[in-house]
């Protein structure tokens, strides 16, 4: 009875090893579960690629504009407190920055009331805040659709199966499943890593902007008191 009952252990853990030998030679690689996610995967890959494009090329176009000579609006100042108009609109011409297109336009004003002058600048201003702001709304958009292209694919999905188990009668089995089962959960996970990696992607734009913005109205504030000066 006991060799018998020994044979026995011998046999299920045999058959154990090799149930679990066969489940660990199973493996997926990320083309093989992209392709089981079904072609609800091709909007959602275009749409990584338009945020990556978007955050690479807005991020060294934000890092440019912000990199401005820290003597710049010293010169200026030299330049208007010696009656040198000329050489500081030379200088705003020779840099390129959003600053030095605004000095420029309120330098081009020099002569006409405050208020004139202010708002040139601030018109400028918008516009350099518009251009830094490029494409940042269809990242944001990118952001919000992925997820939901990706709860499209999960109700495919879902319908899929469903549709499978009402074919198979009383022949279910997790096969027939499966397929729909993978573009249901494929297709969630990859519009969720889309969409969270847009929107950081986002707000980190966001915030070098708004840090762009600060420095231009320091800078407007700096180059207005020095028209207020007292001759």
């Amino acid at each position: 009875m006991n060799y018998l009952f020994t044979l026995l252990q011998i046999n299920v853990a045999d058959s154990l090893s090799n149930t679990v030998a066969e489940a660990g030679e199973i493996r997926l690689s990320y083309w093989e579960l992209a392709i089981k996610g079904g072609w609800i995967m091709i909007p959602i890959v275009i749409l990584s690629i338009i945020a990556v494009y978007i955050f690479i090329e807005r991020y060294f176009a934000i890092k440019r504009a912000s990199q401005t000579d820290i003597n710049f609006m010293n010169k200026i100042k030299d330049y208007i407190h010696d009656d040198k108009i000329d050489s500081a609109l030379s200088l705003c011409q020779m840099t390129n920055s959003p600053i030095s297109r605004m000095i420029e336009k309120g330098l081009q004003r020099i002569g006409r009331p405050l208020n004139d002058i202010n708002a040139a600048i601030e018109t400028i201003g918008n516009l350099e805040i518009s251009t830094l702001e490029k494409n940042l709304p269809t990242l944001a958009t990118v952001a919000g659709a992925a997820p939901m292209i990706g709860f499209l694919g999960t109700v495919i999905g879902m319908i899929r199966a469903f549709y499978d188990m009402s074919n198979a009668g009383n022949n279910i089995d997790i096969g027939l499943l499966s397929n729909g089962i993978y573009t249901a959960m494929v297709t969630t996970v990859a519009g969720l890593m889309v969409g969270i990696i847009a929107y950081l992607a986002y707000n980190i734009l966001v915030a070098k902007v708004e840090k762009v913005v600060f420095q231009l109205e320091a800078n407007t504030s700096e180059f207005m008191d020095v028209l207020n000066e007292p001759v």
